[in-house]
């Protein structure tokens, strides 16, 4: 239940507690990002936070399509270079942004359950049957859309976007957080050795599992090797609890890989919400 969680963060320092009633972008400079980046040049540096500016969300739109197109190779009507569709109006727009520059680095949206009357169903639903969400109860919302700035890809973006997901999950009851982790097939993953990964680990119990409406045949890759490496969005999801509910769907506008993936927030791992907000040593 939404207590469990609630009560891994209240089993936490004093320090954390006061923090969380604060704005996250005001917050940031008590978080301790992994220990293997360089904390004196990160504390500080990645702010996130939602944001209505009309500006910025053109910036992100800007950015998505920067990204798909020309990393992934998606090919899409793109009007102006910017990737918009009918659910950005409807969702939250949460961004990272580099404070030594005020250049937005990474970026998620939103899609509250409680707007599903509006935009008639999740974007995941045009991807996936998704009768298995008639089996959980609680609070959903979806994210999607997600990129992250390919020179920030170490690491401390991806810490500090999934810590403020994490907080909105538990300041809304939101029980589950659901969307579409992406592997583009221009990169070269061994995608048939991380969904063997994936089948080992990260699967979800046969009740959640899902179907894609498309679907490649041979999945790219050697599902032998034992060690795949795991794109680090994926690899985040996971880190963080998340299942992964069965094959992925084939999507050729964006030429990639979409895995559907399920976070329960009583599976947030105690450890992990301390390695994301334990709060930094004085210096």
């Amino acid at each position: 239940m939404l207590a469990q969680a609630a009560g891994k963060i209240k089993a936490l320092s004093p320090q954390l507690k006061g923090a969380l009633v604060k704005p996250f972008a005001a917050t940031a400079d008590i978080l301790r990002f992994p220990r293997e980046l360089n904390e004196a040049e990160n504390q500080s540096r990645f702010v996130a936070y939602f944001t209505r500016s009309r500006r910025e969300i053109l910036k992100v739109q800007r950015m998505r399509y920067r990204i798909f197109s020309q990393e992934y190779g998606a090919s899409f009507s793109a009007p102006f270079g910017l990737d918009r569709d009918r659910y950005d109006k409807h969702c939250l727009h949460l961004v990272v942004k580099d404070t030594r520059n005020a250049e937005i680095v990474g970026y998620t949206r939103v899609l509250p359950g409680d707007r599903l009357n509006r935009t008639g169903g999740f974007y995941s639903s045009g991807e996936f049957d998704l009768s298995m969400l008639r089996h959980l109860e609680g609070r959903l919302a979806e994210i999607g859309r997600t990129c992250i700035h390919p020179e920030h890809r170490s690491g401390a973006v991806i810490t500090v976007l999934w810590a403020r997901l994490a907080q909105y999950m538990i300041e809304n009851d939101v029980r589950y957080l659901l969307g579409c982790a992406s592997i583009a097939l221009s990169e070269g993953y061994n995608v048939a050795g991380v969904q063997q990964r994936i089948n080992e680990k990260h699967l979800s119990a046969g009740q959640h599992r899902v179907i894609p409406h498309l679907r490649l045949h041979k999945l790219p890759g050697d599902s032998t090797e034992t060690n795949a490496k795991m794109p680090p969005l994926l690899k985040a999801y996971m880190r963080m609890g998340a299942q992964i509910c069965g094959e992925p769907c084939w999507d050729p506008d964006f030429n990639c890989l979409d895995f559907f993936v399920l976070m329960d927030v009583n599976d947030l791992p105690a450890r992990y919400v301390q390695h994301f907000m334990q709060p930094a040593q004085a210096v």
